[in-house]
């Protein structure tokens, strides 16, 4: 039991060391994309000809399987608290190869994130047993789930129609809002795609039922607009602040979604739903200290031809002291009157 649960730890380290290298791998793609072309967040592609972003995205897999398969030797209780570490590993190696600097309000707030999804891992109710793709629809296709899907696709279109155009390059909730909803539809279709694969392995075909399509194609649309806007999100803030915030929003819309699906909280204690709503609120509080103490990045210049305004600085005499006065370009308006004793 102890041989398995080291295992199951060791590949969650392993997962999270991967993922957490996977943010700054395709950033760095992503700027060297963006010299060449434009950048992904205005739009731009480049960065699928740049193979330096496609490490990143093979690493990213190497280490969601790692992941995946830490599942299978510990509980979830044990694994998923240990996917936090990929943001200290993103926020210490962006330090380091990337000079993104990470306020100390900034390390509370990443510390009150790994510590809210901590707290809900921890008090999260057991999964369900499922058994064919069919008993997954029949959950998918009930009143609240549907309620939910449609809320998030009308949220999503909004957020990529209206809101992205418009703030999208301002407001980092914006590109990290879609991820995490649409991610949170994700996770439902890959867990039933997953239980096809392993029945359809174990002798019971699952390919035959048209259930099994739908959830694929999905997942594929799902994933598609993840990773455009994630990237987007990438090209256009800090990493240090995209991995943790992005972490957080993406589990909660996870568990959100999974306990309408599932019905998880039917038969929990009050103590456990007690437990795991501190810790969405701390979750949610770290979200806004890293938000709020976000640095802003360094405008581009857009125009290489625009000449730079020259800036002159006088001295002038006010109240017995001297003080700067700072002008662009301006012809001197005034004369600095001297005292008679300064030459006496």
């Amino acid at each position: 039991m102890y041989s398995s649960n080291l295992k199951g730890f060791i590949l969650a380290v392993v997962s999270s060391a991967f993922i957490g290298s996977s943010f700054i791998i395709k950033k760095k793609g992503l700027r060297r994309a963006g010299v060449s072309g434009p950048r992904a967040s205005v739009g731009g592609y480049g960065y699928l000809l740049e193979p330096l972003w496609w490490i990143g995205m093979i690493t990213m897999v190497v280490g969601e399987i790692a992941n995946f398969v830490a599942y299978i030797y510990a509980p979830a209780g044990l694994v998923t608290p240990l996917g936090a570490l990929s943001i200290i590993v993103s926020a210490v190696l962006a330090h380091f190869l990337l000079k993104e600097k990470l306020q100390k309000m900034g390390m509370l707030g990443c510390l009150l994130c790994i510590v809210g999804s901590t707290v809900i891992v921890l008090h999260s109710p057991e999964e369900r047993s499922l058994s064919s793709v069919e008993e997954i629809w029949e959950l998918a296709i009930q009143p609240a789930f549907l309620l939910y899907t449609a809320s998030v696709v009308a949220v999503t279109l909004v957020l990529i129609l209206y809101c992205s155009p418009r703030h999208g390059q301002t407001n980092i909730l914006i590109y990290i809002g879609i991820c995490s909803m649409i991610g949170s539809l994700t996770v439902m279709s890959i867990k039933a795609i997953g239980i096809a694969i392993k029945l359809t392995l174990e002798g019971t075909n699952q390919l035959k039922y048209f259930q099994t399509w739908i959830f694929g194609m999905v997942a594929v649309t799902c994933i598609i607009t993840q990773l455009n806007y994630l990237n987007m999100a990438l090209d256009t803030f800090n990493t240090a602040i995209v991995s943790p915030i992005y972490y957080a929003m993406f589990t909660s819309f996870t568990i959100f979604a999974s306990a309408i699906m599932f019905k998880d909280y039917s038969g929990q204690s009050l103590t456990s739903i007690a437990s795991e709503l501190c810790g969405f609120i701390t979750v949610l509080s770290g979200t806004a200290i890293l938000h709020s103490t976000r640095e802003p990045d360094l405008p581009l210049i857009t125009d290489l031809y625009t000449p730079l305004s020259p800036k002159v600085s006088w001295y002038i005499q006010s109240n017995g002291e001297w003080k700067q006065k700072d002008e662009d370009g301006s012809a001197p308006n005034f004369i600095t009157v001297l005292r008679q004793d300064y030459f006496k």
